[in-house]
């Protein structure tokens, strides 16, 4: 069996964007096989590990496998191609980027192109770069070219931006919105799966959330599953950097500790047992308030079939939505044994009906 952190390595380097997860989610898979009593996957690209499958109540953790990426558009004769993006970038952080195209012969290297400064007009100085404004360069001399190299229109694109060692603890890559929320609930089960609970554990690695605006694999997955109770696991915003508004996100540190959200899709019973599970294990946390929606896969679950009461613990992450997202593995950690935690502390009896 790998290390952990061998294998989020693994995962996060797995090129997957979404509608296009098949490499991480296979990735996940493989891991959970070492420990896991049962692992499949489902029509949409979920896969799902379940330790006590038969137990009682149904626990859904669920963590998205995409990631943003980007997507072919276009070919032109001298072989460029013009592309679109596959979920929300700030096009700003694409300019000179190496770039990895998923053809159909394997991965294709290229890079990101633009008009050089120097040729831009002064009024385009102080422009914002947009997507349709750039173009990836894989070398090629023309269309033909191209086409050899196994490469075509609706390809998905990622950054060549693999995991970085960083000091302390802390870590950056591409994927970690939100490869670690999968990586948090299978490490999760890992724990439950030495001395199995009384709940039925079902870890999910869901597909398309960052494009799923329907509820993407959160809603099919949970609907399949029917859980009494679920948990998500995704990142937030981490507030320990210059320019952002602590009275509006509250504030969450690299370091500090999971985040629990409360309001919108977040059940209260659910968070009330999460924040009693964290202190009991005396593992630290911060409170997010959400008044309106989480954005997450728990908007999706808390209202399929009849509801399930839902929690959304987040991993606080520097630089969303870019090519070095960062994270402290100390929270990674936290956030998988609160899981762990909260699990164990359930019984065929857990009530979660307003009183």
């Amino acid at each position: 069996m790998t290390k952990p952190v061998d294998f989020l390595e693994r995962l996060l380097n797995a090129p997957g964007p979404s509608g296009f997860e098949v490499a991480p989610a296979r990735v996940w898979r493989e891991e959970a096989l070492g420990f896991a009593h049962e692992v499949w996957s489902d029509v949409s690209g979920n896969s799902v590990a379940a330790v006590n499958p038969t137990g009682r109540p149904r626990v859904m953790m669920a963590g998205h496998i995409d990631e943003i990426g980007l997507q072919v558009t276009h070919v032109d004769d001298v072989g460029y191609l013009f592309i679109d993006e596959i979920g929300g970038w700030d096009s700003q952080v694409l300019v000179g980027q190496r770039v990895r195209v998923m053809g159909a012969a394997g991965e294709v290297p290229g890079v990101v192109g633009k008009k050089p400064i120097h040729l831009l007009k002064e009024t385009e100085r102080d422009k914002a770069t947009k997507t349709r404004d750039l173009w990836v360069d894989v070398g090629a001399s023309g269309a033909e070219e191209v086409a050899a190299l196994g490469v075509r229109v609706g390809d998905p694109i990622v950054l060549d931006a693999g995991l970085l060692r960083l000091a302390g603890d802390r870590i950056a890559s591409r994927a970690i919105d939100n490869r670690i929320g999968a990586y948090v609930v299978l490490e999760a089960l890992r724990r439950l799966a030495d001395r199995p609970p009384e709940a039925a554990s079902l870890a999910v690695a869901t597909v398309q959330e960052e494009i799923g605006y329907l509820g993407g694999g959160a809603r099919s997955s949970a609907f399949a599953l029917e859980p009494d109770v679920a948990l998500v696991v995704d990142v937030t915003f981490s507030t320990d950097v210059p320019d952002i508004e602590k009275k509006e996100l509250g504030d969450h540190r690299l370091g500090g500790g999971p985040v629990l959200s409360r309001g919108s899709s977040n059940h209260p019973a659910v968070v009330e047992r999460l924040v009693a599970a964290a202190e009991a294990e005396g593992i630290g946390y911060t409170l997010q308030a959400a008044p309106r929606s989480t954005r997450t896969d728990a908007d999706a679950i808390h209202l399929v079939r009849v509801g399930v009461p839902t929690g959304l613990v987040s991993v606080p992450s520097r630089y969303m939505h870019s090519p070095n997202e960062m994270v402290s593995l100390g929270d990674v950690k936290s956030a998988a044994r609160l899981v762990e935690a909260f699990v164990r502390r359930l019984g065929a009896d857990s009530d979660f009906r307003p009183r």
